[in-house]
């Protein structure tokens, strides 16, 4: 496999541009992804059997099923995230191995369901949050011990719209490829 599409397979809708400041448009259309990713999972997931949720999205690539509960990992710890950064000053968060979470057997062979509707209970109180951030809040701050940076919390709203829109893209990808859609 060429290293263009290895690239391509990896970052379907591009790789993570953090913007530097935002606009009310930019958080609301952010926000607006963040809400509707819950539905938008369901409804391209809610037909594939467990021979298609056992596909990996690329070669050597987590599987459908490991994807979907990656995002539900993934999201939980980012509401986690935004939580210490609106109650602590300027925290460390803590990271997590997300390849190791990966292929736990919760990940590995679990029922989607289970992450499915965590994703939209989850998504439903974090948008509920999200919307009612000032423009203060927006501009808190936390520290990832891996890099040592500062991230905003309206960066962490960006870097989520585009965590939903990169793992569907992988899934829809996916699909498209094997015709499933």
């Amino acid at each position: 496999m060429a290293k263009q599409d290895l690239e391509s397979m990896k970052y379907p809708i591009g790789r993570l541009q953090i913007p530097e400041s935002y606009t009310d448009k930019s958080i609301k259309q952010w926000i607006a992804t963040i809400e509707k990713f819950p539905q938008r999972l369901e409804n391209l997931v809610e037909d594939f059997d467990d021979l298609q949720l056992d596909t990996p999205y690329r070669p050597e690539g987590w599987t459908v099923r490991q994807v979907i509960h990656h995002m539900a990992d993934s999201h939980i710890n980012s509401y986690i995230r935004f939580k210490w950064t609106l109650t602590e000053d300027t925290p460390t968060i803590k990271p997590y191995h997300e390849d190791r979470w990966a292929i736990l057997d919760d990940a590995k062979d679990a029922d989607i369901e289970m992450s499915l509707s965590l994703i939209e209970s989850l998504h439903a109180r974090w948008v509920h949050m999200l919307k009612s951030l000032t423009t203060d809040q927006l501009h808190r701050t936390f520290i990832h011990p891996d890099t040592q940076k500062e991230i905003s919390l309206f960066q962490l709203i960006s870097m989520y719209a585009w965590h939903s829109d990169h793992h569907l893209a992988h899934i829809t990808t996916l699909a498209k490829r094997e015709d499933w859609i």
